[in-house]
């Protein structure tokens, strides 16, 4: 994957994946415990009035956040795309005068597919999408994190909560395109090389909300993103495998075991493909039924299986990779 490129541009590719890395990592984390660190020292006015503005602030990420262009089209960006390097792939048009809500699979250790093609501007959606406004949605407690909360909402990132995707398909009109990862932390306990394993049999909120606001139903998959770190995967109902699912339902994230190439945390140099297929028709039924959830979650994931297979080959798999739903 670095044939042709020059030192230099090697060399900033692996620190803005260090940088994505890290924080997904430590920032949160970091930002936390620096603000109550100050508490306590002659800047304590800093963070109080941080923390009181938090409070005033504090529904901003579900009425539509604060996203801006400057941080999307970070030069950063560009060069995490071509570390991997990561493609997004239309394979039909989507409406500007529809809103829709897209599933991306799988989750991944990261997301860094979905990240880099949904949230930065480096992987061209505006040209392969115009007049669509993509905003990644994720776990809420997220936004209770001072000053990360600002950085992600600053890249268009939002709670995937009712409130934020009432907003987001109502309030802001025609064009919106809301992206969730199906999946979520419980997926993420299935990342592996050559495993191709979604939680989504079960999951079917996010049929339902497209049926509440009469949003068109995409699905998504991001080819690479489960070969970019190796795990250790417990077996299913094993003592140390019910401990993470514990942990994960206290928390709301998973606790992977996990390892990537050169200092453990940089990701390994495969590429990702993230593809993009054909809108589902969803109608409008704000009280949709049991029977009606069920009929278009069996579509979708029908529609994802017949997209996972007709791109498999094109995006590194070899024909006999399958796609397991549980």
């Amino acid at each position: 994957m670095t044939k042709g490129k020059t030192k230099w541009k090697v060399f900033l590719e692996v620190v803005s994946t260090l940088q994505a890395v890290s924080t997904f990592l430590f920032l949160g984390v970091a930002c936390t415990l620096l603000m109550f660190y100050l508490m306590f020292t002659s800047l304590w006015l800093i963070p109080t009035l941080y923390f009181v503005w938090q409070v005033v602030d504090w529904h901003t990420p579900e009425r539509g956040g604060r996203k801006t262009t400057f941080l999307r089209n970070w030069r950063a960006w560009d060069h995490l795309r071509d570390f991997f390097p990561i493609k997004l792939v239309k394979t039909a048009e989507l409406n500007p005068d529809k809103n829709y809500v897209v599933g991306i699979h799988p989750h991944g250790i990261m997301s860094l597919g979905a990240f880099t093609c949904f949230s930065t501007e480096s992987c061209g959606f505006k040209e392969l999408f115009p007049g669509l406004r993509s905003n990644l949605l994720v776990l809420a407690g997220l936004f209770r994190l001072p000053l990360f909360r600002e950085y992600v909402m600053f890249l268009g990132i939002l709670p995937v909560s009712k409130k934020s995707l009432t907003h987001l398909l109502t309030n802001r009109g025609k064009g919106n395109a809301v992206l969730i990862l199906i999946g979520g932390a419980a997926e993420s306990l299935f990342s592996a090389p050559g495993v191709n394993t979604l939680v989504m049999r079960q999951r079917k909120g996010f049929v339902r909300v497209a049926l509440e606001f009469g949003a068109d139903l995409v699905p998504a998959y991001a080819f690479g993103e489960n070969e970019l770190f190796k795990q250790v995967v417990f077996s299913e109902g094993s003592l140390r495998r019910r401990l993470q699912e514990l942990f994960k339902k206290i928390m709301g994230f998973a606790p992977c075991l996990f390892v990537g190439e050169h200092m453990g945390i940089l990701p390994y140099r495969i590429p990702i493909t993230t593809v993009v297929g054909s809108p589902i028709s969803v109608p409008k039924h704000i009280k949709a039924t049991e029977e009606e959830v069920d009929h278009f979650h069996k579509l979708y994931m029908e529609a994802l299986s017949k997209l996972f297979h007709e791109h498999k080959v094109s995006c590194g798999l070899s024909e006999n990779h399958e796609l397991r739903i549980i």
